[in-house]
């Protein structure tokens, strides 16, 4: 029997209680009918299971981009000859069922099954090779044409379009073994052998077991791949075809910078399936053990040509580089950046032939890299201005107003008034700031140009253990890769920071500050004689009631004991509607009041 109510009602009682869990089949509300036909297509589906030749040989025309429901190639050449005989046999694989009278299985579906298997369950390439051996062994039929190892079962994914290259490079990051340093045995710069040397292989020439290996995955066919689905071809063109352009931004491509780089390069704007790239990075522990310090970075591209509910989705992501620990790169990430950056050169230069299957047509697809995003250490890395020391706000450069806090022992950036409207009250309120009016004009902008002429062509040696270098500018430490891009100088937004980072950082100092946590609040003695050094905030000073006591006056936002627990007390019992956050309660200790452990999502609900 329904209960009739008012659609505020209905509105309050949602946002209140919200849906019942896991009520995804609304069969109180008309659907029984939809839930009976879903409840029987999924008995009958399963992984490997339902319409898995379909499946298999689509996957097969997505990689040799032939259009679906031609199993033909044009004697002329719809794709290279030596590619030719390799469609056919991954054709045939993809259309034999595992043995006779296999329904659930097809032997291509059968291996990536399997593999997909030793991705979830973390098995070594010793153990995969054995499971191989004892099904060949059980299933001798079955088992037939069947690669017998992981390392021919890695070569098939390399035909399916799913390979990598592995890259030795040097443990002090000083250079790669590529290109025309492919063959060397030891590190120009260092000397450090190439090899894992051993007593009995000093060299380490008899094993060959790289020391450090940078892991390629290869950008061009993963944009080719993009354009072998006619679904996903035609949404690469949504930015210029489908996106609504009233002025408001949800979308990069209604950003200024978007729309520079379209005016200042129009025959690469001219087809609007050129892609548009942004690259972000940062470090990670891959071993999931925080007692560690080992960290890997990874390097992943986004294709912005996709409109915003696809292109931030992880099935879009394009992973290009995995940086190995156990340290991070740091400054010298430019050394494994190098084969990134060629590509997206060739890529600018020349472009590659793609065939679109949405207009079944080929056409030569260029790329560019628009912009970098990362946390501020990370943005150090990458652009190559340090955001440590007196000159650390990158967008102020050599017109930072810093003061270095004697008590603190950190600096303290001011000037941030500079920003505002020439008229605005902030600027002639000395008591609220640093006890100073500002009528400074804000720095002027950074363009590619400067920054080029002002580094040069200064050579930068990388490596941990390189000492020597020229002395830059300011907080500069080396000219960016990057600039290596033809475009890149004209670039307006060359840098983005990544908002979570910063604003759980932001977050956590407030509330450690509110609560007074140890090693997070700010508003402790050192800081209290840094106001009295500079003569600000006189009603904060610290004031020495007898020898070897000090008393600190309250600020405006301190709380008492009994504030301070009814703070955790709202946060412990604290409910949001599902999905929206996580458990923020099992964070939040009432005695003694503390936060701990939050994650960046639950800082910016905090927030």
């Amino acid at each position: 029997m329904g209960v009739c109510v008012t659609k505020m009602e209905a509105y309050d009682h949602l946002k209140v209680v919200g849906f019942i869990k896991d009520y995804n089949n609304w069969i109180a509300h008309g659907e029984l009918s939809n839930y009976n036909e879903a409840t029987s297509n999924s008995e009958n589906t399963s992984i490997g299971v339902s319409n898995g030749t379909n499946d298999m040989q689509d996957l097969v025309h997505d990689v040799f981009g032939i259009p679906y429901g031609t199993n033909e190639l044009n004697r002329e050449g719809d794709i290279p000859v030596s590619d030719a005989e390799k469609f056919y046999k991954l054709i045939d694989d993809s259309q034999q069922d595992l043995y006779s009278g296999c329904k659930n299985f097809l032997k291509l579906s059968f291996i990536i099954r399997l593999l997909h298997l030793k991705c979830l369950g973390k098995m070594s390439n010793k153990i995969f090779n054995t499971l191989v051996e004892l099904l060949r062994e059980a299933f001798p039929k079955a088992m037939t044409n069947l690669p017998s190892s992981y390392y021919e079962a890695e070569k098939l994914m390399n035909t399916l379009g799913l390979g990598y290259e592995k890259i030795d490079a040097c443990p002090n990051d000083c250079s790669l073994y590529w290109g025309s340093a492919e063959k060397r045995t030891s590190c120009e710069t260092c000397n450090e052998l190439r090899w894992v040397a051993s007593e009995n292989d000093p060299t380490g020439e008899k094993r060959k077991i790289p020391q450090k290996v940078l892991w390629h995955f290869p950008l061009k066919p993963r944009l080719q791949r993009l354009f072998m689905s006619s679904k996903i071809a035609s949404q690469m063109r949504w930015h210029e075809e489908k996106r609504t352009k009233d002025g408001c931004m949800r979308h990069p491509a209604d950003f200024p910078a978007w729309q520079t780089f379209d005016h200042l390069h129009p025959e690469f704007a001219k087809d609007c399936r050129n892609v548009r790239l942004g690259l972000a990075s940062d470090g990670f522990n891959p071993f999931n053990n925080m007692s560690s310090t080992h960290s890997t970075w990874p390097v992943v591209l986004i294709p912005y040509n996709l409109p915003p509910w696809m292109c931030m989705k992880q099935p879009y992501f394009m992973l290009s580089l995995l940086i190995p620990g156990p340290s991070s790169p740091g400054n010298n990430i430019d050394v494994y950046l190098q084969p990134l950056v060629k590509e997206l050169t060739e890529l600018w230069d020349f472009g590659i032939q793609t065939y679109d299957a949405s207009q079944k047509e080929n056409f030569q697809l260029h790329a560019a890299l628009l912009w970098t995003i990362s946390d501020f250490p990370g943005y150090a890395m990458l652009s190559g201005w340090s955001t440590k020391g007196e000159y650390a706000c990158p967008v102020c450069h050599k017109f930072t107003h810093a003061r270095r806090l004697t008590h603190s022992f950190k600096y303290c950036y001011m000037g941030h008034r500079r920003f505002l409207d020439s008229k605005h009250k902030f600027r002639k309120q000395a008591q609220f700031f640093d006890g100073t009016e500002e009528h400074g004009k804000r720095p002027p902008l950074q363009t590619g140009d400067m920054i080029v002429s002002e580094l040069g062509d200064l050579q930068i040696k990388f490596g941990k253990l390189v000492k020597g270098n020229p002395k830059l500018p300011f907080n500069w430490k080396k000219r960016s890769i990057f600039f290596d891009l033809p475009y890149w100088k004209d670039n307006v937004l060359r840098h983005n920071l990544d908002f979570m980072h910063i604003e759980k950082n932001v977050c956590e100092n407030i509330w450690g500050t509110l609560l007074d946590i140890e090693d997070k609040a700010k508003d402790h003695y050192n800081s209290r004689r840094d106001l009295r050094e500079m003569g600000i905030r006189k009603e904060l000073h610290p004031i020495e009631t007898e020898p070897g006591k000090v008393y600190l006056p309250p600020s405006s936002f301190a709380m008492d004991k009994k504030q301070k627990t009814m703070f955790c007390n709202v946060l412990k019992k604290v409910k949001v509607p599902d999905g929206y956050a996580a458990n923020v309660s099992r964070c939040v200790r009432v005695k003694p009041p503390r936060i701990s452990g939050l994650k960046s999502h639950d800082n910016h609900i905090l927030m």
